[in-house]
């Protein structure tokens, strides 16, 4: 009830008033799990835009992968993420609670730069995407290139401004057989998302 109360009442009303945030579909997001999301990743702001995407039944199902040496740092902070967001902490056990989750029927939110960068720019990705989908052939990875949210709140900087941001949906991936092909489609995947307005 918290999560929905949280949905309801925060993260769609801010998302979609104060972000203005507008959604390109190129293909339909994931109507049920097992399922990932991959994003890149510049703000704080980008998982509240991931989970807006979603309608309310499927909030919690939803669980996004956040660093721990930030959002586990004090206790409040702690259960809020864990028990209300419902992330799965990147930490050594990140591949575990990840596994876990789709077996589950849930949908994984991941951004596979590994941190937030600077602002409308791409950093490498890491290859934690590409050992989750070896283990999960079957789950499709869906692309969501988000723009904006690194001007509204960047890395660094506690003030708000608020600022339009868009979200492009594209068409999901699925695991290629080889680390190295399926890593650079979905770089160019990117890419192509990055250079479209």
């Amino acid at each position: 009830m918290a999560r929905l109360l949280f949905f309801y009442g925060v993260v769609k009303p801010f998302v979609f008033a104060v972000l203005g945030l507008k959604v390109q579909r190129e293909h339909p997001l994931p109507r049920a799990g097992p399922a990932i999301l991959v994003a890149n990743h510049n703000s704080h702001l980008d998982t509240f835009v991931l989970l807006s995407l979603f309608p309310y039944r499927l909030a919690k199902k939803i669980r996004p992968v956040a660093n721990p040496e930030y959002f586990l740092k004090n206790r409040l902070l702690a259960w809020f993420v864990l028990n209300i967001v419902g992330i799965i902490p990147a930490n050594r056990a990140m591949l575990d609670g990840v596994h876990a989750a789709l077996a589950a029927g849930e949908i994984v939110l991941l951004f596979p730069e590994g941190t937030r960068g600077e602002p409308e720019h791409l950093a490498p990705f890491q290859c934690g995407i590409a050992h989750i989908a070896k283990s999960h052939p079957e789950v499709p990875i869906t692309p969501v290139f988000i723009r904006g949210t690194g001007m509204a709140l960047p890395r660094g900087d506690p003030i708000l401004v608020p600022f339009l941001c868009d979200a492009q949906v594209a068409e999901p991936l699925l695991w290629s057989g080889d680390k190295a092909q399926f890593m650079g489609k979905l770089e160019r995947r990117f890419h192509e998302l990055g250079c479209r307005r």
